[in-house]
Order: structure tokens, then C-alpha cells, then sequence
């Protein structure tokens, strides 16, 4: 059994450049690609949550019902809110569009 251990503090210190090199290249684009994939998700993931929002502004449920009062209803306000939500979620949609692309031409994958 103790045939098929290895050294492997010595194996490592007798690697060439080029190895200690390649070992160094995987582990930055391993990480990079792990970090990049999850900002892009983060990003998706706003956006869905930002459109979810933006439905919600729509649901003008009354108070019950029976009635036909709208709680609490503000225009202004709902307009205001909703062009907000409208303008976060084109830039994030932009932003999205942009780093997925770039995703796909650093790391060779398509996302």
C-alpha cells in the first residue's frame, strides 16, 4: 500500500514552469469563470424580481369584495414608481446583455 503513495511535496517542488504555470492558469480562470457566472445570474435575478415588482404596482385589489373603493390608490405615486422600475430594469437588461457576451468570449462558454 504504501507503494502507491506519492511525494507530493516533493513532486511539486520538482514541477517546471510551464506546469507551475498551467496549475496557476486553471485555478485564476476556475475562479474568475465561478465569479463572473454568478454576477451575471445576480443580475438575472434582479431583473426578475424588479419585474415582479412592477406587476404587483398593477394589482389594485379593492378593499374587499363587495366594494368598490381602491385602497389607497395614488397616481402619481404609481406612475412615479413605475417608470423607476421601467428605467432599472432597461439598464439592468443592458447590463445583462453586455455580460453575458462578454461571459461567453472570456470563458468559451455560452451561458
Amino acid at each position: 500500500m504504501s507503494d502507491d503513495l506519492k511525494p507530493r511535496f516533493i513532486e511539486s517542488l520538482k514541477r517546471n514552469n510551464d506546469q507551475i504555470r498551467e496549475d496557476r492558469a486553471k485555478v485564476i480562470g476556475e475562479d474568475s469563470e465561478l465569479i463572473y457566472r454568478r454576477r451575471v445570474e445576480d443580475i438575472e435575478l434582479k431583473i426578475k424580481r424588479l419585474e415582479r415588482e412592477q406587476e404587483g404596482l398593477i394589482d389594485i385589489s379593492p378593499l374587499d369584495k363587495n366594494s368598490l373603493t381602491f385602497a389607497d390608490f395614488q397616481p402619481e405615486a404609481f406612475v412615479q414608481k413605475d417608470m423607476e422600475l421601467s428605467l432599472t430594469i432597461r439598464n439592468l437588461n443592458i447590463q445583462f446583455e453586455v455580460t453575458k457576451k462578454r461571459f461567453e468570449y472570456l470563458f468559451g462558454k455560452t451561458f
